[in-house]
């Protein structure tokens, strides 16, 4: 894709998903952290039902560590892969208590130092509570990257840095909840909608044959 076709994609992104923003629901940041995590192969809707309950009474990190693995399986059981997410957030919630007094540390290098933490993860919580520049690559930017032609990779951290070569720095966060829109709602996994696609003439994967990815 041209230089001049990535800032046409860029800008009628915006002004496709102008009020696009994350879908989880969270007051604070280590409420964010902890529904990140749960959201890994899951939907925000489901995620958003399971944290409903389970910040009622386990919305911070001092409170999350009374719960033993079992009984936080309970609680997230229909997020998936319970066991994984269970022994993260614990993990996580002690290396917060342990490393950074209580409090979701504010970078990403940081983030990363939290056990079960991963790229991605961090990305997200440092773009979104704390308004960082970041792009998180999750698997909806990771497709309408590829098939835009915005930037290729056959890895999330190849589309990261392919992100953050294409887009100004200061639209990355935006950016990021863009694709995410365009691939929820557009650029479907199995049937993207390229007929009612407004960037379809600029698209790799219209212009050049819709079997190639």
């Amino acid at each position: 894709m041209k230089e001049i076709d990535k800032k046409t994609a860029l800008a009628e992104l915006a002004n496709l998903y102008p009020d696009a923003k994350p879908a989880l629901e969270y007051t604070t940041p280590y409420e964010l952290l902890v529904a990140v995590i749960l959201s890994a192969q899951c939907t925000d809707e489901r995620v958003n039902k399971v944290t409903a309950i389970l910040f009622q009474r386990y919305n911070t990190p001092q409170a999350m560590v009374t719960l033993s693995q079992k009984e936080l399986e309970k609680y997230i059981f229909s997020c998936g892969f319970y066991r994984m997410k269970a022994e993260h957030i614990l993990s996580a919630s002690q290396d917060i208590l342990d490393k950074f007094g209580g409090e979701v540390p504010n970078t990403i290098e940081n983030l990363m130092r939290l056990a079960g933490v991963g790229k991605k993860t961090a990305n997200v919580v440092y773009s979104v509570a704390f308004g960082g520049d970041a792009i998180a690559v999750d698997t909806h930017v990771f497709r309408v990257s590829n098939r835009l032609g915005l930037a290729k990779g056959a890895t999330p951290l190849a589309v990261e840095e392919g992100l953050c070569k294409a887009i100004p720095k200061s639209d990355w966060s935006k950016a990021h909840h863009w694709l995410i829109y365009h691939g929820r709602r557009v650029c479907h996994s199995q049937r993207p909608n390229c007929d009612g696609c407004t960037l379809q003439e600029i698209c790799d994967y219209a212009r050049h044959g819709k079997k190639r990815k």
